[in-house]
């Protein structure tokens, strides 16, 4: 069994996630928050060099459950016009700054990539500290898509430049060594369980309703979705759907919706909590996510535990996922292929059992509780702290080498 460590140092990590402060308590994004918290019981204390904002949390929230953190606000500046940009770029003085002052009080760093924030602490990080670990959360393998931000951000953290593990989703060749694969869930292993146990007591009525979990951009492609289900609609292949997060594409799919008419079968949820995204997956049969590039989606993965069929893009990790008949992929902005996905599913759902048999048995092999004992070792290791410096403390027994809590963890989504 691993043994679980707390380093007794002060871990600054560099985030773009907007935190939210309210009523004396800190929140952000639900399934970051829970990830948070295990770096938390890592550590003697954390301090997070993030946006902050002092207002009520969105409903996709979730306050944090540790009382050794605290957020060194930073400023929130980005987006994706000429004048967002020259914005940024006026600002990277007084930005750098900011960050600079932000890891000086920390002696470790842990940067969050792909990111503005990311990208400025990638390149400073190593000026502060040899106790260095980032973690890349979109597609590490080259896109047509990425952003020349995206492309950088990557070629930092390859260089010698970056003397720390970076981890990222899935395996791919010829990386260097500090690229380690790694993966992430954000249900607990009580949550797993209630998902085994829901997985083959489904209605009908609960087969033909379709979920969409995620940040409501254009990458993502709900657009595309909407005109697959009024495509079926029209056939009189009739089903409901929900429509579950936020982002900047909200108000212009709510029209969508409406000019195609759905207003009556689709339902737009807002940003909401874990639990109610739990709901939500107890009482669905389909998750739709055909995104322009997707690295490691949970919202696949957890769906696929629950023992819905998945309906994803062929692009990033999510072959690998889906392969071996454990869900259907189609081309991303592909009307015309998700549509015929959706009509043969929705037809006759109950054709689908062994795919969502064999999709909730590979989704649930692992928890986030096993991702406290992967950080462990891993840090050990790439540190080169060995049991017994004083740099950290024993809590439960001996730790096993990085590389085999990874390739155990691997093995199982094989």
């Amino acid at each position: 069994m691993p043994k679980h460590f707390r380093f007794r140092e002060k871990l600054v990590i560099v985030s773009h996630v907007v935190h939210y402060r309210c009523g004396g308590q800190l929140y952000a994004y639900a399934p970051y928050a829970r990830e948070i918290e295990i770096w938390a019981g890592m550590f003697d204390e954390i301090l997070i060099a993030a946006p902050c904002r002092e207002q009520e949390p969105p409903g996709d929230c979730a306050r944090f459950n540790c009382e050794n953190l605290r957020v060194i606000p930073q400023r929130e500046i980005g987006g994706e016009t000429w004048a967002a940009k020259a914005k940024l770029a006026l600002a990277l003085p007084m930005l750098t700054w900011d960050l600079c002052r932000a890891m000086s009080q920390g002696d470790a760093i842990h940067v969050r990539c792909p990111g503005n924030l990311g990208l400025l602490g990638s390149i400073l990080a190593p000026l502060f500290s040899n106790h260095l670990v980032a973690k890349y959360a979109g597609q590490w393998g080259a896109n047509q898509h990425d952003g020349f931000t995206a492309r950088l951000q990557r070629a930092v953290l390859r260089s010698r430049w970056w003397r720390g593990p970076v981890t990222v989703y899935g395996h791919w060749p010829n990386e260097p060594a500090n690229i380690v694969p790694f993966f992430s869930s954000a249900l607990t292993d009580a949550q797993l369980a209630r998902a085994g146990a829901t997985a083959e007591t489904r209605s009908p009525a609960e087969l033909r309703h379709v979920l969409f979990v995620g940040r409501l951009s254009r990458a993502k492609n709900v657009h595309i979705l909407l005109n697959a289900l009024s495509r079926l609609r029209a056939e009189g292949v009739f089903c409901t759907a929900t429509v579950a997060g936020e982002g900047p594409e909200l108000a212009v799919l709510k029209r969508l919706s409406q000019d195609l008419g759905l207003s009556d079968s689709v339902e737009f949820a807002g940003g909401i909590s874990s639990d109610r995204v739990i709901d939500l997956l107890t009482r669905s049969g389909i998750l739709v996510l055909a995104s322009q590039t997707e690295g490691w989606p949970k919202a696949i993965v957890e769906a696929m535990a629950f023992g819905l069929v998945v309906v994803g893009s062929d692009v990033g990790l999510i072959p690998k996922i889906l392969g071996e008949n454990r869900g259907l992929m189609v081309p991303p902005r592909d009307v015309d292929a998700l549509a015929t996905a959706l009509r043969k599913v929705l037809s006759a759902p109950e054709e689908y059992s062994a795919m969502r048999a064999r999709a909730s048995a590979w989704g649930r092999r692992y928890s986030i509780e096993s991702l406290r004992d992967s950080l462990d070792s891993l840090l050990v290791e790439r540190w080169g702290l060995p049991p017994g410096t004083p740099k950290h403390e024993p809590v439960v027994s001996v730790a096993m080498p990085v590389q085999e809590v990874n390739q155990r963890i691997y093995a199982r989504h094989e």
